[in-house]
């Protein structure tokens, strides 16, 4: 079984009062948590589920983290 890394955005929502985990470039790996020890987890599994949901071709193509980038807007 081949191991993948990905970096999620996490945001807090100050509406909910919760923090928001999105894996970007994994269609619907996405959730909240009031925990970030929470949200690390729940992020985790639904990873493993949207994997499990792609076919092999799909699994060769994901796209790759290249950077992160800061943007200050005034």
């Amino acid at each position: 079984m081949k191991n993948y890394q990905f970096t999620a955005e996490i945001i807090w929502d100050n509406e909910l009062k919760q923090y928001i985990g999105i894996v970007p470039g994994l269609p619907g790996a996405h959730t909240q948590a009031s925990t970030l020890d929470e949200l690390n987890r729940q992020l985790t599994e639904v990873t493993e589920l949207c994997l499990e949901e792609l076919s092999e071709e799909e699994l060769n193509n994901l796209p790759r983290l290249v950077g992160i980038q800061q943007i200050n807007a005034v």
